[in-house]
């Protein structure tokens, strides 16, 4: 199977310069839809599912390749490698954030700009450093996650979501995080709240916006503050939107953003 079909890679838009969008955990490419159409009339616009997620190859999935989150940014890389990216635009979501800093580093001709959406190096709280959780309630999360995983996505998909007077919002995640394959997810969800990119950070040599929402369980201020900080060539926006998800919350001051920083 190509990589572009294991992947399930959407291409759009009539622009030259490639603008790819990489979903988070527990989501696929369908997150993306108010931002995206967006930047059609600039961008050749490109989607896709990491191996797992949506619409992708579930039999591609490997738990020794996926164990970190390199074995998708190694993924990542060969989609751009497929569709000849060069001095793209990288725009990720929570995890993908980091996603797309790997593939950065691996690959440095292949994105000059990336926007990072809710991102976080390390979830986990360490001397000095504010993540959102403690290690013990990392290992109680991964533990529920596994023990049930349906009832997982029902308790956690609200909190991450925010907006409770939108009550529609969280059904969506909910749903989304509930197709997807449970042992799929249980490894996805320990690479993802067990990695540590903090030292990443500072290798990066693309320009980067980091997105901050001013309420987020996830990725709380403290961290796109530390993200700023360690990134001299980062700008940081903080958006009025609450919750993890803006792209589905507030798409348009996404956009916005985004716009103003490409």
């Amino acid at each position: 199977m190509s990589v572009l079909s294991r992947n399930h890679v959407q291409v759009s838009g009539s622009g030259t310069r490639a603008m790819v969008f990489a979903h988070g955990f527990g989501c696929d490419q369908n997150m993306w839809r108010f931002v995206a159409p967006a930047f059609e009339a600039d961008f050749r616009v490109i989607a896709f599912d990491h191996v797992g997620a949506g619409r992708s190859d579930l039999a591609a999935f490997d738990p020794g390749k996926y164990a970190n989150l390199q074995g998708y940014a190694d993924d990542l890389v060969e989609i751009g490698e497929a569709l000849g990216v060069h001095h793209g635009v990288f725009v990720g979501h929570s995890v993908s954030a980091m996603i797309g800093l790997l593939a950065s580093l691996k690959a440095p001709d292949m994105f000059d700009a990336l926007v990072m959406v809710g991102p976080s190096p390390r979830y986990i709280d360490d001397d000095g450093y504010r993540g959102g959780f403690s290690e013990s309630q990392i290992e109680e999360l991964l533990e529920f996650l596994a023990d049930n995983h349906l009832g997982w996505s029902a308790a956690m998909a609200p909190a991450i979501m925010g907006n409770a007077d939108r009550p529609e919002l969280a059904e969506e995640l909910t749903n989304s995080f509930c197709r997807t394959d449970p042992e799929i997810a249980r490894h996805f969800a320990r690479a993802t709240f067990t990695s540590d990119n903090r030292d990443d950070l500072r290798k990066v040599a693309a320009r980067t916006l980091i997105l901050q929402c001013s309420e987020d369980v996830i990725a709380p201020p403290e961290v796109g503050a530390f993200c700023h900080a360690a990134m001299p060539g980062s700008e940081l926006v903080t958006l009025k939107a609450t919750g993890h998800c803006p792209n589905l919350s507030a798409p348009d001051e996404v956009v916005a953003a985004i716009r103003a920083f490409v």
